[in-house]
């Protein structure tokens, strides 16, 4: 057995497992930035703080966003090119996707500070909120440029073959995270402010340790070099990867539509409640998307390299697995509804209560969750971002915006909470349909 492993190898589940479980670790840790700084500040500052970071969040992760589409447009491009053998013309395609990450990275930071107070408002912020939503805005979207770059290398790194690296990175920017808000929050009680300055300096861990490397001579498949912005390839990017924009803009999208909805049926409590669900299901929805991550660049290599049986047996593989580890999700976020309630919210009876009940409601979305995220994945690896943003779209967008807003006039609060189960169910047909249909192009059935 060797003991680097390989894109151009053949992929057993041991192996598979192997390759993708630093990726899945890196996203599980990148997703606890956020629970973190909600569990801090939930305990610390309070339930009106915990509520206003709960409402910007999701404008952050739109303009954020724009580091996963890069990321995972851009390895797809890049593996491929690998696949065809040209080292130079993939090194080229790479350092252009970072160069653009850092350029517009600085932009959106700006935007970002200018309307976080009039997104806040557009978002319902209560008097009481306001403030608390501009200060974590702002200060997050201070370092926005880091927190897109550590997106990109997480993608990046598995394509260079050295996911153990992008792991590590990932664990250093979150241990940084938690012992800052533990320090700025639970010890300085800073509040909100103390967790985004705790937030944005352990993601200049994750973003800039990776850049360091890749600078430098290394022995991966993968360096920067110097070379002027292209726009070819920049537009292949982004168009293979405006599937996962799409699926972080339409996500954030419907967040503020079930904040709109909640604050309208139960009030702040309900907006508290549904960021307890978020932040459960960023670390569980982090393990289908670290796979995804971490098998993408495997399925474009082949691609690339006409491998088509390679292709059969990593769509054969993965979908096992995600349906494996789905059934494994459900019934854990059911029976642990109350123990991870009580970690964010067990000071407040009522809010408790609520909290429970919706966990255990919201619980059943995972069963399908993994399947469809991995299908769009597979479409951005094949280079068919047209087909990958379709999913995403309608799963994260249409589909889930339709249920949250007639679901509750017929079932109350409780269509809020059975919403995005509903939501799979409908992208589930939707991705199987797309996954038939185009298998003679292909052939990877």
């Amino acid at each position: 057995m060797k003991a680097t492993i390989q894109l151009s190898d053949h992929f057993t589940y041991n192996k598979l497992l192997r390759f993708t479980l630093p990726s899945i670790v890196m996203m599980v840790f990148t997703s606890i930035y956020g629970v973190v700084d909600g569990f801090f500040v939930s305990n610390f500052a309070g339930k009106t703080a915990f509520a206003s970071l709960n409402l910007i969040f999701p404008f952050i992760m739109i303009l954020g966003g724009m580091g996963f589409m890069i990321g995972t447009g851009g390895t797809a491009l890049v593996s491929l090119v690998l696949g065809t053998g040209d080292r130079e013309k993939a090194n080229r395609y790479f350092s252009i996707m970072v160069y653009l990450t850092i350029l517009l990275g600085i932009i959106l930071s700006v935007v970002g500070i200018l309307f976080t107070r009039p997104m806040a408002s557009f978002l319902g912020a209560t008097p009481e909120m306001m403030e608390d939503c501009v200060v974590y805005g702002r200060i997050v979207f201070f370092f926005i440029a880091a927190f897109m770059l550590q997106n990109v290398f997480q993608s990046f790194l598995i394509a260079a073959e050295r996911p153990k690296l992008g792991l590590a990175a990932t664990i250093s920017a979150g241990v940084t995270n938690m012992l800052l808000d533990a320090l700025f929050v639970g010890v300085f009680r800073w509040g909100v402010a103390g967790a985004a300055l705790a937030t944005g300096i352990s993601q200049c861990v994750g973003g800039i340790l990776p850049l360091l490397y890749f600078i430098r001579p290394n022995t991966s498949l993968l360096r920067l070099t110097r070379t002027k912005l292209e726009i070819k390839p920049i537009l292949q990017a982004c168009a293979n990867g405006s599937s996962e924009l799409m699926s972080n803009i339409s996500s954030s999208v419907v967040s503020m539509i079930y904040n709109f909805q909640l604050l309208r049926y139960i009030g702040e409590n309900g907006v508290s409640a549904y960021g307890v669900l978020m932040y459960v299901q960023f670390i569980f929805i982090a393990i289908y998307i670290g796979y995804a991550i971490g098998a993408a660049p495997i399925i474009s290599y082949h691609y690339g390299a006409g491998n088509y049986e390679e292709l059969k047996n990593m769509l054969k593989k993965s979908v096992l697995l995600m349906t494996g580890t789905s059934i494994v999700l459900t019934a854990a976020a059911f029976l642990l509804a109350a123990r991870l309630s009580n970690i964010f919210v067990g000071y407040d009876v009522e809010l408790f209560a609520l909290t429970c009940h919706a966990f255990r409601l919201f619980a059943f979305s995972f069963l399908l969750a993994g399947f469809n995220i991995f299908a769009s994945s597979f479409f951005t690896a094949l280079n068919n971002g047209a087909i990958s943003a379709a999913i995403s779209f309608m799963r994260t967008l249409i589909f889930q915006t339709a249920a949250v807003l007639i679901l509750p006039l017929f079932f109350d609060v409780d269509g809020i909470w059975w919403a995005i189960t509903v939501a799979e169910v409908f992208a589930c047909v939707l991705s199987a349909a797309f996954l038939f249909a185009k298998r003679g192009k292909y052939h990877y059935i």
